[in-house]
């Protein structure tokens, strides 16, 4: 039943107001609230689903009471109502967030349209984030672990910051995990993340991947692209293998990262950029360094937090938790019941030497789970787990 309240301080209006949109819905639960203070502890209280509230009001007028819903509940949507008057501070309003605003006296089929809406706008937004949270889940980072927990409460203190990240680790241990996690549990977390897998892209085109190239700028730029820097705009972008960036491309990021500008390749433009850099690589960059294949200045700005992800081996007290989480994942992706490993099972696994880290359990437990009995056994494990 969707909750509406309506703030306004003319009793008159506040009936009108609550009987055209009773007799519209009648599953429309509507409260009334007279002046903005006592709108505000109402909100404070209730989950509503709309607010209709009035600009000239006393104690407290509508502009300050949307300022404060929009800090308290921002998925809340505010209808201001406006006098004559107040037509102007009602244009305004919608800059500083109102979803919409109707006059006074209020227009029945205006009223009625922008109430439904309204509501279709709140039912919305409340689907996105339950998506969100179901996206985020495949990034979940799974153990107890004392190195776990640490670089949890690293991730913490370090994600509303807009410090530059170096993560470090072998490959298959989660570090694009950490790089997801810093950008959603950061102030950038409703702009885009954009990836880039520096290991992946030929190092002749690696500069126009980042920062884009103007039409006939070389052999195939048939057109204008933007480039990752450009896209990655008030958000984050996560600079996967950076141990593999070539010299020259390097020298690009480095200048994009002094002075928050980058150029398209075939241009003399500047374009601004506002982005925070996450960094990751399984390579030994001081060792790259001293050979002359990474820049210390630029290694130097990259590392203002360094993350270093442990190996598999390190954490097998995890094993265990992993076993289980990818055991009912791996279900639920392919619709079956989660099958169960034994004691026996799980401690052999435990011994493995794990090189591919998690991404190569996660291999081994798919695989038990299809090849093993109903509960995967120690025999299961030395038969398929084997390398």
């Amino acid at each position: 039943m969707p909750k509406i309240l309506i703030i306004e301080d003319e009793a008159a209006i506040r009936r009108v107001l609550k009987k055209i949109i009773s007799e519209e819905n009648d599953t429309y639960f509507v409260e009334e609230a007279e002046d903005g203070i006592i709108g505000i502890d109402k909100i404070t209280k209730t989950d509503y689903d709309l607010v209709l509230c009035d600009i000239k009001m006393p104690k407290m007028d509508g502009v300050e009471v949307l300022e404060k819903v929009k800090k308290l509940k921002p998925e809340i949507p505010m209808v201001m109502i406006s006098g004559h008057g107040d037509l102007d501070t009602a244009v305004n309003t919608m800059r500083l967030g109102a979803f919409d605003y109707i006059s006074k006296p209020p227009d029945l089929n205006r009223l009625l349209n922008t109430v439904r809406n309204a509501l279709d706008r709140k039912e919305l937004v409340v689907e996105n984030k339950l998506l969100k949270k179901k996206v985020s889940k495949k990034y979940e980072m799974i153990g107890e672990s004392e190195a776990i927990t640490h670089i949890i409460s690293m991730i913490e203190k370090v994600a509303p910051t807009d410090a530059r990240v170096l993560i470090t680790g072998q490959n298959g241990t989660g570090k694009e995990l950490v790089a997801h996690w810093l950008h959603e549990k950061s102030e950038r977390t409703k702009a885009p993340m954009i990836e880039v897998n520096c290991a992946a892209i030929p190092s002749e085109l690696i500069e126009s991947e980042l920062f884009g190239h103007v039409k006939g700028s070389f052999t195939g730029a048939v057109k204008d692209r933007e480039g990752k820097f450009e896209a990655a705009h008030g958000g984050t972008i996560f600079l996967d293998e950076i141990g593999d960036m070539s010299l020259s491309a390097q020298a690009k990021v480095l200048r994009a990262l002094q002075e928050s500008k980058i150029t398209r390749v075939g241009s003399d433009k500047d374009i601004k950029v506002n982005v925070r850099v996450i960094a990751a690589t399984n390579k030994d960059l001081q060792k790259e360094i001293s050979e002359g294949k990474f820049r210390e200045d630029l290694y130097h700005r990259l590392a203002v937090i360094i993350i270093d992800v442990p190996s598999l081996n390190d954490r097998r007290d995890d094993i265990p938790i992993l076993i289980q989480f990818f055991a009912e994942q791996i279900a639920q992706e392919q619709g079956a019941i989660t099958k169960i490993f034994s004691p026996q099972a799980v401690k052999l696994l435990q011994d493995y030497n794990w090189t591919g880290n998690i991404r190569e359990l996660r291999n081994v437990v798919e695989r038990l789970i299809i090849l093993g009995e109903k509960q995967v056994s120690e025999n299961d494990v030395k038969l398929f787990a084997s390398k």
